[in-house]
């Protein structure tokens, strides 16, 4: 006798659910989607407008993770790159002084300076890219110091890399530095007032560079040269702030540096052209 043919399956019925997946498990794009929603992180991104980084305590610069939170900016500073591409050897490489470092041989710097180092991430990056190096990094903000701190700890420099609270140059004395790198408040009046709603979440300080966004910016560039030995240089980053700073400084030589996504945003000069 034949059997009675089963009566077709609605669409969709007899499917299992789709398992969640594991943090170590990732590997598609889908078992990312998955492993957010489990964790009800869209929708806290779509409800707060809170960075990402934010909500997992947690970013990536030059491959490296860091720990951030509200008390500090989110890093996204160009200066990394920079580090890699225009100060010598990759790590594990050997120095060639055709490679065109600016500060010659990497192994050669022996004290570098980050001033509004925020969580600390260009500091703990100049750390490996000049291994010799003594590391000194600004805040004047406590909060960002506390975050600075735990990400120094969590790379094991408490030797080689010392936070200072303070303003600007003010805490470290006479201090001379082979190498100041700085990414600073830039954005103007215009621009705070523009501020995308995840960027307010941020700390406020950490953005506002005054009415023309070079408050700050000029500040450095007039302490400087007080605090750089003859043979070093500043690296800071400015944003889309050129226009108004060779405006301001025409007499400086500023060398402008490109990195994959930004153009003319990060300036250097030397000591002596200082």
């Amino acid at each position: 006798m034949a059997k009675r043919a089963k009566p077709a399956a609605k669409r969709g019925a007899g499917r299992s659910k789709l398992p969640k997946v594991g943090a170590g498990e990732l590997l598609t794009l889908l078992d990312f989607v998955r492993y957010a929603v489990s964790l009800d992180l869209i929708t806290r991104r779509v409800t707060t407008r809170k960075p990402a980084a934010y909500l997992v305590n947690k970013i990536y610069m030059r491959g490296l993770p860091f720990y951030v939170d509200e008390r500090t900016i989110v890093p996204r500073s160009f200066i990394g790159e920079l580090l890699d591409s225009h100060f010598g050897r990759q790590e594990n490489d050997e120095y060639d002084e055709e490679d065109g470092s600016l500060v010659g041989d990497p192994a050669s710097i022996r004290s570098v300076l980050d001033l509004c180092t925020g969580s600390g991430c260009l500091a703990i990056l100049a750390s490996r890219n000049f291994p010799n190096a003594a590391i000194d990094a600004v805040d004047i903000s406590k909060d960002a110091i506390e975050v600075a701190t735990r990400n120094v700890g969590d790379y094991g420099l408490q030797d080689r890399l010392k936070l200072y609270r303070g303003d600007l140059f003010k805490p470290l004395g006479g201090k001379r530095y082979d190498l100041i790198i700085s990414n600073p408040p830039y954005v103007d009046a215009e621009g705070m007032a523009d501020l995308p709603r995840e960027c307010r979440t941020e700390p406020r300080l950490a953005f506002d560079g005054g009415a023309d966004g070079l408050d700050i910016v000029r500040r450095i560039l007039d302490e400087a040269e007080a605090h750089l030995t003859p043979q070093g240089g500043l690296l800071c980053e400015i944003g889309r702030c050129r226009p108004q700073l060779e405006a301001a400084y025409p007499q400086l030589p500023l060398l402008w540096l490109d990195t994959a996504d930004s153009e003319g945003e990060v300036f250097w000069i030397a000591a002596a052209d200082l």
